[in-house]
């Protein structure tokens, strides 16, 4: 049973996407994806000019006269969506998580693949694979698909609120119980690798491949290099500038969303906020270095920033690098 505030985040992001797709990306999404083949379309006259390797000669003996082949695009696409719903897409600062972005970024391009008339499917993972919804084509299968995605942070949000509402009753020991079965919960992980490798055994058939995460893991590219020969992999890192440029904000308890473990640090000290910031760009231009490497695409989506800018801009830059 779905709640009443989900329905409403799913049909607020239906209407917000929904007017996004009709301006802007549909139309961009036509022109960047291409179909997998060509299909035969039918016979008719030759006239000069014609590809003389099109002649259908069969036809031609029959009609006395020349004819040829005509084929269009292929044009069906399967589109899947691998998202990231572990434990750090939470991470919010100002107006929505990491999560929260996520999900209205795979709601546009749920809704821009329906727009023509591709199938789109779903796959949920964290530490292990949390949901697979296979492709389809049509309006509520892709409601579907944003109302999943929706569905993990709905939950998360509640068993914060349930906790808090218990903690007065708790003891030390249960809380500290707690924490180590946290630690221990597959949503407090990240395996991408483990997802593209279960990618590859349900779906045999090309598809055009969203990673939609954080990339807080390592040890994926070579399987990701592995899905891209296959398939059409686009990554997509969502983060929040503010996990970057931390705030003098003194004395802080910071915790690992997905290990469970904490730190004090003093935010007032130059010298670390330096050290972190540094230690994120390297890690940004090693992520983006390997993709660059493995012939990847890469958008980087800013939580605290509009979606819909940055997916048009690479939509236009790889259709200037097709062209």
């Amino acid at each position: 049973m779905l709640s009443s505030d989900l329905i409403k985040q799913v049909k607020q992001i239906e209407i917000r996407t929904g007017r996004q797709v009709a301006d802007v990306l549909a139309g961009e999404y036509l022109s960047v994806f291409k179909g997998v083949g060509l299909e035969f379309d039918e016979v008719r006259p030759y006239v000069p000019g014609d590809d003389v390797r099109s002649i259908d000669w069969n036809v031609t003996a029959r009609m006395g006269a020349p004819f040829v082949k005509r084929f269009v695009e292929e044009r069906e696409l399967t589109v899947l969506l691998l998202v990231d719903v572990s434990a750090s897409l939470d991470f919010g600062s100002l107006q929505r998580s990491k999560r929260e972005a996520a999900t209205e970024l795979s709601a546009l391009l749920a809704f821009a693949a329906i727009k023509n008339d591709d199938k789109v499917g779903l796959l949920l993972f964290h530490g292990a694979v949390e949901q697979y919804i296979p492709p389809r084509k049509g309006q509520k299968h892709a409601l579907r698909v944003v109302r999943e995605v929706l569905a993990p942070a709905a939950e998360s949000q509640q068993e914060r609120a349930r906790d808090w509402m218990r903690w007065p009753r708790m003891l030390l020991r249960r809380f500290l119980r707690l924490r180590e079965l946290r630690a221990s919960d597959p949503r407090r992980h990240t395996n991408i690798r483990m997802a593209l490798e279960f990618l590859q055994k349900v779906v045999k058939r090309r598809a055009v491949v969203f990673v939609i995460s954080d990339f807080l893991d390592e040890g994926f590219i070579d399987t990701l290099r592995t899905a891209h020969r296959k398939h059409d992999v686009v990554c997509v890192q969502v983060f929040d500038r503010r996990e970057r440029e931390l705030a003098p904000s003194g004395l802080v308890e910071l915790e690992d969303q997905e290990s469970g473990q904490t730190r004090v640090v003093d935010l007032s000290s130059e010298a670390f906020r330096q050290a972190a910031q540094s230690s994120n760009r390297a890690r940004d231009e090693r992520l983006q270095n390997q993709l660059a490497a493995s012939g990847v695409d890469l958008i980087r989506i800013d939580a605290t920033e509009p979606v819909v800018e940055p997916l048009v801009a690479f939509f236009r830059a790889r259709q200037r690098r097709y062209r």
